[in-house]
């Protein structure tokens, strides 16, 4: 669902739409010839994506967790990107350098008290008139009600739209719209999910026995025939660079 309208909402709609999100990030942005800046990468499976489908003219892929990123720097086959380890808070790009920024599930990742600051970077590096594509899990939905056990991130969520409208009434930026959709996730196990989830690298989590007893009941009650689904709400807001 749309929100054309310039104003910003937080949760939106009850969305049942079950989209891959490349396909939004493809009809709302000008991808091809483009320079393109994603922000918190990870394992860059997003990355790859854009760079095969589309004729991007680069993409420089940053991450800060050291780990993903050594990781990142074995893949092979990959000529258009070059990954490289900074936040988003501190860009080591030149001024007016890209098109396009992206950050996916990232924006929350970054320290509260930085999220101005990251903001900020991403007026510098973007071209007068470049885009912002920000992908933002909202703050619902059967996923985060296993999660929120160990890891409530209610408040940085929060925090990182109230960033973008911060950034948005300051006139950094237009909101040129806003995008809810839910995007499906599947898992095998509780095995998978405590080695994609609970143990990643970029967050340490500390889980006692009872504490991880909660968490795979949680996560068993969304047993299906298709394994454990997870239909995820997600927002995004595409904003443009004011001059």
């Amino acid at each position: 669902m749309n929100n054309l309208s310039g104003s910003m909402s937080l949760v939106g709609p009850d969305v049942q739409d079950v989209i891959d999100e490349s396909a939004v990030l493809e009809r709302m942005l000008p991808i091809d010839g483009a320079r393109v800046l994603e922000l918190g990468c990870g394992a860059a499976e997003k990355t790859q994506i854009l760079a095969e489908r589309k004729d991007v003219a680069a993409i420089v892929a940053a991450e800060v967790d050291t780990v993903q990123h050594s990781k990142n720097l074995d893949l092979t086959g990959l000529d258009k990107i070059s990954f490289k380890s900074y936040g988003a808070e501190n860009i080591q790009e030149p001024d007016a350098s890209f098109d396009i920024v992206l950050m996916f599930k990232s924006l929350h990742h970054v320290p509260l008290e930085n999220m101005d600051d990251a903001l900020m970077e991403i007026h510098r590096v973007l071209k007068p008139g470049g885009f912002a594509y920000i992908s933002e899990p909202v703050f619902a939905g059967a996923f985060n009600e296993v999660m929120r056990v160990y890891h409530d991130e209610e408040d940085v969520r929060r925090g990182a739209f109230e960033a973008m409208q911060r950034a948005v009434s300051e006139r950094l930026f237009d909101l040129r719209e806003e995008y809810f959709f839910r995007n499906r996730i599947r898992m095998e196990s509780w095995e998978q999910y405590k080695q994609n989830i609970i143990n990643v690298t970029y967050t340490e989590h500390r889980l006692d026995p009872a504490l991880l007893a909660e968490v795979e009941r949680r996560f068993y009650a969304n047993r299906s025939s298709e394994g454990f689904v997870f239909e995820i709400p997600n927002r995004v807001d595409l904003l443009v660079r004011l001059s």
